[in-house]
């Protein structure tokens, strides 16, 4: 009896710290806490992430191809003490509507329509801007329509500068000169399984590529792989020519604006290369760069170093 009685109060000790330990990690954690909301916008749902207190300043996060706003989902935690931080999915990509090529054109000018909707449908009035890949240009196209709105620029692996394309892009440029059907097909080898794997590990050390969760690419895979997804991406990289185009004028608003900014670059990216994180002091002399050992999706693995980092630099605006 003895014996029993004390595993009892043991286990009822242990039971209470436990209690006591979970309602402190639920009450640290309620204001880190990540929401998944939808906002209507006309025929359009649009799938995002929030966390932060909503009158604190405002980080739009802006994703990258193929991803989604799960991207961000390390990051958001990091950053939501200080600041209130919002991650859309744009139509076709994550958990937003996915409109057929016959009703939504899928462009980047359409894409950020659809962002400066969301921004309007979710009072961000003012924000800083941090962006990725597709991000950039869907970002500072957002920057262009209302330059006064933007108080910071993080970018990461975004590019803005002709020397930013690797030899990557050859094809697709080949294909914005003489657009064929032949052309087309193939750069279908980045839309396949193994295609939207090397997105994220292609020049990544072979010791970093174990940091890398699975669910990532299989999540994007899975999204992919809708029938008609495929075909809107194709549409996407004939319209990425168009921001291209674009960065004489997003030059012009570093030039015009000097927001502060960070270049957060992984420096093993296969696909934007060095030289354009380093353009982008041209135009913004005062820009801080980090480059982190790692490749196209820094965040992937390098959640925590990079949210540090981007904490202090907006603390310090």
């Amino acid at each position: 009896m003895q014996r029993r009685s004390l595993f009892q109060l043991s286990a009822a000790a242990a039971l209470a710290a436990s209690a006591e330990g979970s309602a402190f990690a639920s009450g640290l954690g309620a204001a880190t806490a990540v929401r998944h909301r939808k906002v209507t916008l006309g025929p359009l749902e649009i799938f995002y992430r929030e966390a932060g207190p909503p009158a604190a300043p405002a980080v739009l996060l802006l994703h990258g191809f193929p991803s989604s706003s799960f991207m961000f989902r390390e990051l958001m935690p990091i950053l939501a003490e200080r600041y209130r931080v919002v991650a859309p999915d744009y139509p076709g990509f994550g958990l937003s509507s996915f409109p057929k090529r016959e009703s939504f054109r899928y462009t980047f000018a359409e894409l950020a329509a659809v962002v400066a909707a969301f921004t309007e449908a979710t009072k961000l009035k003012r924000y800083a801007l941090y962006v990725q890949d597709y991000g950039a240009p869907i970002g500072f196209r957002l920057a262009l329509m209302h330059p006064e709105r933007v108080t910071a620029l993080v970018v990461q692996n975004g590019n803005a500068y002709a020397e930013g394309l690797s030899a990557a892009w050859d094809p697709l440029k080949a294909y914005w000169q003489t657009p064929t059907r032949k052309r087309r097909n193939e750069l279908r080898g980045w839309l396949t399984e193994g295609g939207v794997r090397l997105q994220y590990t292609a020049g990544v050390p072979d010791d970093l590529v174990e940091r890398f969760s699975p669910d990532a690419w299989t999540l994007d895979w899975a999204r992919l792989r809708r029938p008609g997804n495929v075909e809107m991406q194709l549409d996407l990289f004939a319209d990425y020519r168009s921001n291209v185009a674009l960065y004489p004028a997003f030059q012009e608003f570093f030039r015009a604006r000097r927001p502060a900014t960070l270049i957060a670059w992984g420096k093993h990216d296969p696909f934007f290369t060095l030289a354009g994180a380093h353009a982008f002091r041209r135009d913004l002399p005062e820009a801080e760069i980090e480059l982190y050992e790692t490749g196209h999706f820094a965040l992937e693995t390098h959640a925590c170093e990079i949210g540090a980092r981007v904490r202090d630099f907006l603390r310090a605006r």
